[in-house]
């Protein structure tokens, strides 16, 4: 199957919790950011969840920031690829079923080793925020070897998944696939994934953005720390000026998108009360993707990009089915 779209990521199983203020805080991770946890920390996350608060755990579902925009895609028609890392247990079984049951190809469908596949355990509050804790488990160990060069050589994009930037081997694995993807003229898509990453990972996204990114998202947030500016409009100047072509979600209330004049240009969108913003920024870049691909602009793109981050988040779970696009 020729690749349209190859993405790059962490291979994660989400493991979702309905959880409520006072537990969120009693957790000690700060609300609305993804942190990275050993395997102790996570078995104690756990113990607080499901013994001392009694929740249960609300759903499983096939996750990684990547792996949801390439599955947004995939069902809007666009043929992907997916580069991860996946161990030889049940929970690594459960991924790859769900990406080849939507056509998805993946570089971990034949033997994998042995260890323990990632997860992310999402604490979503009644607000609707999500709150990431993440056991990335052989994830740490994602390598140029799990790179497909032949699919992602024919693809017209790459998509890399700015988590990976916390992972020394990750990150050699990502300037790998970014040097294959320029040397056979395949735009290169970068996403900022979260606060944290900025914040502590500046200088491997300038790394990336040095060697050459086509296409970042982003959301408000990541776009002002990124760029050290107060205000959207300045920050979406600032990303003008730093890429070749731009999204910045604005938290419900649109995109800053690159417009034809090379100027940022506002897509607005219509409010929603969100239920879980998981997977929100992964499915709005799915779509745009997905659109540019087809030959759409970049505006239209992010019109129907914002109608299916409205579904995604008016319900719980990351990903989309068939059925809601």
């Amino acid at each position: 199957m020729t690749c349209q779209l190859y993405g790059i990521g962490n291979a994660l199983v989400d493991s979702e919790y309905l959880v409520s203020e006072a537990v969120l805080d009693q957790s000690g991770f700060t609300k609305g950011t993804m942190t990275l946890v050993d395997a102790d920390e996570r078995s104690s996350l756990i113990t607080l969840l499901e013994d001392t608060a009694g929740i249960s755990l609300s759903q499983l579902a096939g996750g990684g920031s990547a792996a949801n925009t390439l599955v947004t895609a995939a069902l809007l028609g666009t043929q992907t690829s997916d580069s991860c890392k996946l161990a030889s247990d049940r929970t690594g079984d459960f991924f790859v079923d769900d990406l080849v049951g939507l056509g998805i190809q993946t570089s971990m469908s034949g033997q994998r080793p042995d260890g323990v596949t990632g997860e992310c355990i999402s604490m979503i509050t009644p607000d609707g925020e999500r709150t990431l804790v993440t056991h990335l488990g052989i994830n740490g160990s994602l390598s140029s070897s799990e790179i497909d060069d032949k699919a992602l050589s024919a693809a017209q994009f790459l998509y890399i998944e700015g988590y990976l930037v916390s992972s020394e081997a990750a990150f050699e694995a990502v300037l790998e696939a970014q040097r294959i993807a320029m040397d056979n003229q395949v735009a290169v898509s970068l996403t900022l994934s979260d606060v944290g990453m900025v914040e502590n990972f500046r200088t491997e996204f300038d790394e990336l953005v040095g060697h050459g990114v086509d296409f970042i998202f982003c959301n408000e947030e990541e776009a002002k720390l990124w760029t050290r500016t107060e205000s959207r409009l300045d920050a979406a100047n600032a990303l003008a000026n730093q890429s070749g072509r731009f999204a910045m979600t604005l938290s419900g209330d649109g995109a800053y998108v690159s417009g034809e004049d090379g100027q940022p240009c506002f897509v607005p969108a219509d409010k929603v009360q969100a239920l879980d913003t998981t997977g929100a920024g992964d499915t709005f870049a799915g779509a745009v993707l997905s659109g540019l691909i087809a030959g759409e602009s970049l505006s239209n793109a992010t019109v129907r990009a914002h109608e299916l981050a409205r579904t995604v988040v008016s319900r719980f779970g990351a990903r989309l089915s068939s059925g809601e696009m």
